[in-house]
């Protein structure tokens, strides 16, 4: 059904972007050059921060600046629903916080909430260091990784090691380890396209089916095992306080569980990928950051208690969550509601690219895609314009889980290892969820103990400004 946006007193009908094509609107374009395809609706826009695509014959209306972002995710927030986008995803992660609505969201927010608490973060970073610590004294001087498969792996062994603790869960970690990079290689393709398409019996269709298949049973399979062996009750894993929760069956478990697995895997290879590879492509800013980590931390493992004292390092994670974070999202109004002048339904598409809008020059000005963790100093930059995790009532619930997760690997892997691009090809950014690197392949050298040759951050000229 088409939904059209009213005209409120006398506000002007939201313009169409270009290149709509017949049956496809601009699809073909989204699937191209998604990135480039994303930050151009900014020129089309109005005034307002309002830009009409179509996906297929669906109206989408994407709103294109901070402003509109706000009203749709905090002001007016409980006016709409996950939408069509999160729909697409409930094969995969069924009725979790992803993707339920109204009062089953509400309800199962406010149970999941505590276990991502201050206390229980601190927990997790302790599995957080020690895989870190694991990954880099598996690599030897010299060897050649690609460190983009490196990122990913911490990431999920981090996460589904605090998913589960104990024996229970070690095959669920073999599976994810080998399951989860194939969904999450499939996932915003899946959610974009029509549903027809995934009976299609090709081979695309065919490893996305298995590897769903696969982790679904394997997570099943574990709940089971621990209902059986009193889990809840030995241990104090992510695993054992949903089970603890008496108003989620198991179905709503696995669906929680499936969630946390897809939010918090890619997103923090994805950052920590980068992050190494604008480290190494910007040595001074690099050698700011390990001078930083020795300082604060010395030679004992990264806690949780340095996290918020690494403010160099923290700056380099903002600068590269904001260059390359996620990619689209969707919402679906479930009552009228005024955007700006303009009036929509109920039943409309709203999405949003907080890729586009953080390369906004607008808001972190004209250098805005490139990367400079020193604007972070410049106090003209407006930090609350920078919505990394979203806002409102749907803010990522694992925020600061993915914080400690990021500076924890990223500090321990630097202050071990300096890293040297091998080639001369960038890397590509792949549609996914958040704009990851396709591969950065790099060679190895330890580095050598004591300082770097560069004095602290606020001696640099940008700090001076």
């Amino acid at each position: 059904m088409s939904v059209a946006a009213a005209r409120s007193a006398g506000a002007p009908p939201i313009p169409q972007a270009p290149g709509a094509l017949p049956l496809l609107g601009h699809a073909l374009a989204l699937y191209r050059d998604p990135f480039a395809f994303l930050v151009s609706l900014r020129d089309h826009a109005d005034e307002r921060g309002l830009v009409r695509i179509r996906l297929g014959w669906m109206p989408v209306y994407v709103v294109t600046t901070h402003e509109r972002l706000q009203e749709v995710l905090v002001r007016e927030g409980r006016r709409f629903e996950k939408g069509r986008f999160f729909q697409r995803l409930k094969r995969l992660a069924g009725e979790g916080l992803a993707t339920a609505d109204g009062e089953l969201h509400r309800r199962n927010r406010r149970l999941i909430q505590p276990m991502f608490g201050k206390e229980r973060i601190a927990g997790y970073s302790e599995i957080m260091s020690r895989n870190a610590r694991d990954l880099a004294e598996s690599w030897r001087p010299g060897q050649q990784v690609d460190i983009y498969e490196a990122a990913a792996t911490y990431a999920i062994d981090s996460i589904a090691m605090s998913l589960f603790t104990s024996e229970i869960g070690r095959p669920a970690v073999e599976t994810i380890r080998t399951e989860l990079p194939v969904l999450l290689d499939m996932l915003l393709k899946r959610a974009a396209t029509p549903k027809a398409l995934d009976r299609l019996p090709v081979r695309y269709n065919r490893l996305f089916d298995r590897a769903s298949q696969r982790l679904s049973g394997v997570i099943d399979e574990v709940i089971t095992t621990a209902r059986a062996t009193g889990h809840m009750h030995d241990h104090d894993d992510l695993l054992a306080q949903l089970l603890r929760e008496r108003d989620l069956d198991d179905k709503q478990v696995r669906d929680e569980v499936s969630t946390l697995l897809f939010a918090g895997a890619e997103t923090t290879a994805s950052t920590l990928a980068w992050t190494w590879h604008y480290l190494a492509q910007h040595p001074e800013f690099g050698r700011q950051v390990v001078d930083e980590v020795r300082e604060v931390v010395g030679d004992r493992p990264v806690t949780i208690a340095d996290v918020p004292r690494l403010t160099v390092l923290r700056r380099v994670l903002d600068e590269v969550i904001r260059l390359h974070g996620v990619t689209l999202l969707m919402r679906r109004s479930t009552e009228p509601v005024t955007l700006g002048s303009t009036t929509l339904p109920a039943g409309t598409e709203v999405a949003f690219s907080m890729y586009a809008i953080h390369r906004d020059p607008r808001l972190f000005g004209p250098d805005a895609d490139a990367f400079n963790p020193d604007r972070w100093l410049d106090p003209a930059i407006d930090a609350r314009k920078f919505m990394p995790f979203g806002g409102g009532n749907r803010k990522c619930i694992g925020d600061q889980f993915a914080l400690a997760e990021a500076t924890i690997g990223a500090a321990e892997i630097l202050r071990a290892w300096r890293m040297t691009p091998v080639g001369e090809r960038p890397p590509q950014q792949v549609i996914s969820a958040v704009a990851r690197p396709d591969c950065i392949p790099m060679v190895l050298e330890p580095r050598e103990p004591g300082p770097t040759g560069r004095g602290r951050v606020e001696g640099s000229a940008t700090a001076q400004r």
